[in-house]
C-alpha cells in the first residue's frame, strides 16, 4: 500500500514507518525537515498534495504536551500543531475525493479530563481542562474527512517503549534510586506499550470494519504509585522517593495538574470487543519487554 505519515520521525512514528516498510508498504513521511528523515521517503509539508494519492494517511503530528510549563504561547503551539496539521491533511485528501482510503488520526486520553477513580471507556463524554479542549478540536478536524475516508481515531494513553518516550525520561532517577511516586501517587495512569500501538495501526489498516474512535490503552491501568514500585522492581532499585505535588505546581503550573498529578482510569472496551488483543496487558509484561530491548 502507499501510506503517508505525518509525525513519522517521532517516538511512535519512526517505529511505525519501519514496521510498515517491513510489510512491503511504500511510505511517505511528511516533515518540516525532510532531509533528516532516515526511515521512509521524506517530503516537505509544501508537497502535502502527494497525500491525495495515498491509500492510507496516518496523522501523528503534534507538539509534546509535557515539554514544559504551559505558557500562552506553548498552549497555542500545542493546539495549532495538531489542528492545523490535521486540517491540512484533510484538505489534501479532498483533491481526490472519490479515492478509497483510510485516515488514522491520533488523539489522547486527555479527551476525558481528570476523572479520579471513575472507569472511563470509549463512550464516556469529554471532560474539562486544556487537554480535553485540544483533543476535542483535534478530533473534530479529523472527522471532517468522514465523507472522503474511513476515519479511525485512536485515543492513546502514555506510550511506553524502548529508547525514547516517557519511560526514558524517568529512567535516570529510578536507576539512581531516587525515583518514586508523583504527588500522592493515587492518580491513575492509562498507558500502552508502543508495540501494541503499532499493532493497533496495522489492525485498523487491515480490517475494513474498524471505524470511529477507540481507546488504545492497556486493559490494566495502574495508579502512579504502583507504576513507580513496578518500575523500581524491574530495575532492581528502590522507588520510595516521592516528588511533592506543590513543587511540581510551582515548576509547571497547569501542566502539572493535568499531566502529572491528574489522570484517567481508561479501558479499551471497544477495541477489545471488536477483536483487538493487547500483547502487553500488564505493566510488568511491558516493562520486562522494554528493558530487554533498551539500548541504555
Amino acid at each position: 500500500m502507499r501510506i503517508a505519515v505525518s509525525g513519522g520521525s517521532g517516538f511512535i512514528g519512526q517505529a511505525l514507518v519501519q514496521r510498515l516498510l517491513q510489510r512491503g508498504d511504500a511510505v511517505l513521511v511528511l516533515s518540516r525537515n525532510p532531509e533528516r528523515v532516515r526511515v521512509g521517503r521524506g517530503i516537505p509539508w509544501s508537497a502535502v498534495d502527494e497525500v491525495a494519492g495515498a491509500d492510507v494517511v496516518i496523522n501523528l503530528a503534534g507538539e509534546n504536551v509535557g515539554g514544559g510549563r504551559w505558557t500562552a504561547q506553548r498552549k497555542r503551539r500545542i493546539l495549532e500543531s495538531r489542528v492545523k496539521a490535521t486540517s491540512t491533511l484533510v484538505e489534501a485528501m479532498r483533491r481526490i475525493p472519490d479515492k478509497r482510503r483510510i485516515f488514522i488520526s491520533a488523539s489522547a486520553v486527555g479527551y476525558y479530563g481528570v476523572r479520579g477513580d471513575e472507569i472511563v471507556d470509549d463512550s464516556s463524554p469529554s471532560g474539562s481542562g486544556f487537554l480535553a479542549e485540544v483533543t476535542r478540536q483535534w478530533e473534530e478536524a479529523a472527522h471532517r474527512a468522514d465523507t472522503i475516508a474511513r476515519v479511525v481515531i485512536f485515543r492513546f494513553g502514555v506510550v511506553f517503549g524502548p529508547n525514547g518516550g516517557a519511560l526514558e525520561k524517568m529512567l535516570l532517577p529510578f536507576r539512581l534510586g531516587i525515583g518514586g511516586p508523583i504527588g500522592s501517587g493515587r492518580q491513575w495512569m492509562s498507558w500502552v506499550d508502543r508495540e501494541d500501538v503499532l499493532r493497533a495501526v496495522e489492525w485498523a489498516i487491515d480490517r475494513q470494519e474498524v471505524k470511529g474512535t477507540y481507546n488504545i490503552t492497556a486493559p490494566e491501568p495502574v495508579r502512579n504509585r504502583d507504576f513507580a514500585h513496578a518500575f523500581g522492581r524491574a530495575l532492581h532499585r528502590p522507588s520510595f522517593m516521592p516528588t511533592p505535588g506543590f513543587a511540581l505546581r510551582l515548576l509547571f503550573g497547569e501542566m502539572a495538574d493535568e499531566v502529572l498529578l491528574g489522570g484517567q482510569r481508561v479501558v479499551p472496551s471497544r477495541a477489545t470487543a471488536e477483536g483487538f488483543t493487547f500483547n502487553y496487558r500488564t505493566l510488568e509484561m511491558s516493562l520486562e519487554h522494554i528493558l530487554a530491548n533498551s539500548a541504555t
